[in-house]
């Protein structure tokens, strides 16, 4: 049980809203990220991301801390993370909220002739089954299971613009909502843009009428691109297309969870106060400074209470 000391106290002489004091801290988080809009320079030389209409994007130190510190998922899934896209509307910590995660994995060329043989019905099956055997490696980390319940949507690959869509739906423990995780790859000469659509499993069809744009915008640098492959000098990937599909869940343990730490990071707000937001900041571990409330060492439910 979270301790509440100092708000216990003061609740004796004057009452609180304890909704608006949960939102104050909520707005005092998403206040602490600053967005960039237009055309972003993507790290490293890779290439550029025009944002669209109606989002907004988080640099790549950033969205770290929102998919670790605030959303829960381990530090292995987010290897090559750029950035993040977030509607204009929705912060890291509000209701309805859902997120594009820009990635890059530098892998090498992935060959794209057998995009049309694959059956993915059967690599659904091996996925499935690797799953709950990675199942053990999260756990063991201190994260929970999940299911990989099916297909959102079925892959299929665009050969004219090399862009690989699937959508997968997640049954994340101790989550009453399916969490779908919407991909697409865009191949490239030396590696593979990945764009990670997190939300909601009932908000596909908003996730899907932003892809267009998302895909449309995001271009690798002259030199980079697919047609830029020169096979005498460039590496080649040992992922195929299906490989690709499969790949996230045969090579981490991590698949991106989408606020599955939410309430505990508001109960640890509450119990911690502004130090906690002056923290998450400063990415200071609580050794670093005086804490400004104590609380207890497990949650209701006898784990942790979520970092911020």
């Amino acid at each position: 049980m979270l301790l509440l000391p100092a708000l216990s106290a003061r609740a004796a002489s004057t009452p609180i809203d304890s909704t608006a004091l949960r939102q104050a801290r909520i707005d005092s988080v998403n206040a602490t990220f600053r967005y960039q809009t237009g055309k972003i320079q993507l790290p490293e030389g890779l290439g550029s991301l025009t944002v669209p209409a109606g989002m907004r994007f988080l640099d790549a130190e950033q969205s770290r801390r929102v998919l670790v510190n605030l959303w829960g998922n381990p530090e292995t899934a987010t290897e090559g993370v750029k950035g993040m896209l977030f509607p204009a509307d929705k912060g890291p910590i509000a209701e309805g909220n859902w997120a594009f995660v820009v990635s890059y994995e530098p892998m090498g060329y992935v060959k794209d002739d057998d995009a049309e043989d694959i059956n993915y019905d059967e690599l659904l099956a091996d996925m499935q089954a690797e799953t709950r055997e990675n199942n053990e490696a999260r756990k063991a980390a201190g994260y929970g299971g999940f299911e990989l319940l099916g297909w959102a949507v079925a892959p299929h690959y665009d050969k004219a613009t090399h862009a690989l869509h699937w959508a997968k739906k997640l049954q994340f423990e101790g989550s009453e909502t399916p969490t779908l995780n919407y991909d697409v790859r865009l191949l490239g000469r030396k590696g593979v843009l990945s764009l990670n659509a997190v939300a909601d499993s009932m908000q596909l069809g908003l996730v899907q009428s932003q892809i267009p744009a998302v895909v449309k915008g995001t271009d690798f640098a002259q030199g980079l691109r697919y047609a830029d492959f020169n096979p005498d000098i460039d590496e080649v990937a040992a992922y195929s297309i299906g490989g690709l599909v499969a790949g996230k869940v045969l090579a981490k343990v991590g698949a991106f969870a989408l606020i599955a730490k939410f309430w505990k990071v508001i109960l640890a707000l509450l119990a911690a106060g502004f130090t906690a937001v002056r923290r998450f900041l400063s990415g200071r571990s609580k050794t670093d400074e005086e804490p400004a409330l104590a609380y207890s060492e497990t949650a209701d439910n006898g784990n942790p209470p979520a970092e911020v």
